[in-house]
C-alpha cells in the first residue's frame, strides 16, 4: 500500500510542477501550489510514514505537528506576498523553488501529523491549517483589485481578477478541505483507538 503510494505521488509531483509553470495565471499557480501541499505532500508523507525517511520519526523533538504548521503558514504566506509571487512567476528556477518550498512544508506537516505519539495534536495543526488556508483564499478570491499585477498572465485572455478569483476558489476548495477532512480523519482514528483500548 504504502509503495503505491509513493509511486502515486511521484507521479501526481511533475503534474502539479507543470500546472504552476504552465501560462495558467493564478488558476494554474493555486492548482499546482495545492496539488503539492494538499496532495502530494499528503501521500508522500504517508508512504514514508514509520520508515528511516519519516521525518517524524527522525527528529520527532522538531517535527511536530504544531511547529511545523507554523512553519507551513510562513511559507504559504511569504510565497504568497505580490513581490514574492512575481520573482518566482518571472524566473523558472524560483518558481520550482517555490514549489520545493511547498512540498517540504507541506511534507513535513502530514509526516508530523500523521506520527502516532502525535496524533492529538495533529488534528489541532490540520484544522488550525484548514483556517489559514481559507483566510488567505478568501483574501485572494475576494480582493478587490488584482494582487498580483504583471506576475501572472490569465488564461485565454481573461480578466486578471477573475482568474485571480478562480485561484482563490482553488485553495479554498482543495487547501481549506484537505487539511478539515485530514483532521476528521484523524479524529475518527483516534476515537477508534481509544474505544478498542
Amino acid at each position: 500500500m504504502k509503495r503505491a503510494a509513493l509511486a502515486a505521488g511521484t507521479a501526481l509531483l511533475p503534474v502539479g510542477w507543470a500546472l504552476a509553470a504552465a501560462p495558467l495565471g493564478m488558476i494554474g499557480h493555486m492548482a499546482g501550489h495545492m496539488m503539492a501541499v494538499a496532495i502530494v505532500a499528503p501521500i508522500f508523507a504517508y508512504a514514508l510514514s514509520e520508515s528511516h525517511a519519516d521525518p517524524a520519526r527522525n527528529w520527532p523533538r522538531i517535527v511536530t505537528p504544531m511547529a511545523m504548521m507554523l512553519v507551513e503558514l510562513a511559507v504559504i504566506w511569504l510565497w504568497h506576498l505580490p513581490v514574492l509571487r512575481a520573482a518566482a512567476q518571472s524566473s523558472f528556477p524560483l518558481l520550482m523553488v517555490e514549489q520545493a518550498c511547498f512540498l517540504i512544508a507541506g511534507l513535513l506537516l502530514w509526516s508530523a501529523v500523521f506520527h502516532a505519539p502525535q496524533r492529538a495534536a495533529g488534528i489541532g495543526a490540520l484544522l488550525l491549517t484548514s483556517m489559514h488556508m481559507t483566510l488567505l483564499g478568501v483574501l485572494i478570491g475576494l480582493a478587490p483589485r488584482p494582487l498580483y499585477p504583471g506576475a501572472h498572465h490569465a488564461p485565454a485572455g481573461m480578466d486578471p481578477l477573475i482568474d485571480q478569483q478562480l485561484g482563490g476558489v482553488i485553495m479554498l476548495l482543495v487547501g481549506a478541505a484537505s487539511y478539515f477532512i485530514g483532521g476528521l480523519a484523524l479524529l475518527g482514528s483516534l476515537l477508534r483507538q481509544r474505544h478498542i483500548s
